[in-house]
C-alpha cells in the first residue's frame, strides 16, 4: 500500500532520515522500531504531510503523494496519530468523535439558518456512530465526560476511535503505548488487531514495548541513524546481533553476554 523511494530528511546539516526505502503491505500491521533519534517519526511526519521530503518520494495504491497536505491524504483514508493525543479538551468524547468527518452541513452558516433539519438528522446518525465507535473500543462509560478529564490511555484510544468514524485505509500510529498502562494497552492492542483484522485497516506502528510489537506486527522494521538496519519477524529481528548493538546498546549485549 505504501511504497517509500530514497527519502531523505535534512534539518541543516542534520540528516534525520537518510536515502530510506522501504513498503507497508497493504492489510498488515508493520512495526517501526529503533532507538531514539533514529529519524521514525521524523518519516512519519513526512510520510503524513506534515514536512517535505528533502528528496525521494511516496506512494500511495501507486500513486505519488509526496508533498501532499495533511488534509489532501486524509481524504485518501491516511490518518495518524501522535505521542501526545491531541483532543479537544472542553468537548466530551462523543462530541470529538463528531468533530473528525468533514463537510457536515452545520460547518455552513447559512445552513444553521436554513437546514436545521437536516444538520439535526445528521447530528443523530453522526452520533450513533460514535457511540458505535465507544462499543468497539470498550470506552462507552466515557462517551459524556470531557476529553480533558480521561487518561493518557484513554485519549489514545480516543485517537484511534477517530479514525473509525472516517473508515481509515491506513493509520500510521506513533508510539501508541507512551505512558499507558498494560491493561489500556492490551485494550488499544486488541482493537487494533480486530480493526486489521475484521474491517481491513492497514497499521503502521512506532513503538518501544517489544511485546506489544512482537503480539501484534509483522514485518517488523528497524531503523538506526535514520536508514532501514533489518526487516523481518519480530522473533528474528529480536534475535539480531545488529539490532541488538542499536537498539539495546553495545553495553548492554556484552554485559548480557558476561552474565552467560
Amino acid at each position: 500500500m505504501i511504497v517509500i523511494e530514497n527519502l531523505s530528511k535534512h534539518f541543516g546539516g542534520f540528516c534525520a532520515v537518510n536515502s530510506t526505502s522501504l513498503r507497508v503491505r497493504k492489510g498488515s500491521i508493520t512495526g517501526l522500531i529503533g532507538p531514539n533519534g533514529a529519524g521514525k517519526s521524523t518519516l512519519f511526519n513526512v510520510i503524513a504531510g506534515r514536512m517535505p521530503p528533502t528528496s525521494g518520494r511516496v506512494l500511495m495504491n501507486g500513486e505519488d503523494i509526496t508533498g501532499l497536505s495533511p488534509h489532501e491524504l486524509f481524504h485518501k483514508g491516511m490518518l495518524r496519530t501522535f505521542q501526545i493525543a491531541h483532543e479537544f479538551g472542553s468537548m466530551t468524547v462523543r462530541e470529538n468523535l463528531m468533530m473528525v468527518p468533514s463537510g457536515q452541513s452545520g460547518e455552513g452558516i447559512c445552513n444553521t439558518w436554513f437546514r436545521r433539519k437536516a444538520i439535526a438528522a445528521e447530528e443523530k446518525t453522526m452520533s450513533k456512530k460514535a457511540d458505535e465507535v465507544l462499543e468497539f473500543l470498550t470506552i462507552s462509560h466515557l462517551a459524556d465526560q470531557k476529553a480533558s478529564q480521561i487518561s493518557g490511555g484513554q485519549k489514545k484510544l480516543l485517537e484511534l476511535g477517530r479514525t473509525m468514524m472516517v473508515d481509515a485505509k491506513i493509520v500510521f500510529l506513533d508510539e501508541v503505548g507512551a505512558g499507558v498502562n498494560r491493561t489500556l494497552l492490551n485494550t488499544i492492542g486488541d482493537a487494533i488487531v480486530r480493526l486489521n483484522r475484521e474491517r481491513g485497516y492497514t497499521f503502521c506502528v512506532i513503538e518501544h514495548d517489544m511485546d506489544f510489537i512482537g503480539r501484534l506486527c509483522d514485518p517488523v522494521i528497524v531503523m538506526a541513524e535514520g536508514a532501514v538496519l533489518a526487516e523481518g519477524p519480530a522473533g528474528h529481528i529480536m534475535e539480531n546481533e545488529a539490532v541488538i548493538e542499536a537498539y539495546l546498546g553495545r553495553g548492554l549485549k556484552n554485559k548480557d553476554k558476561a552474565h552467560a
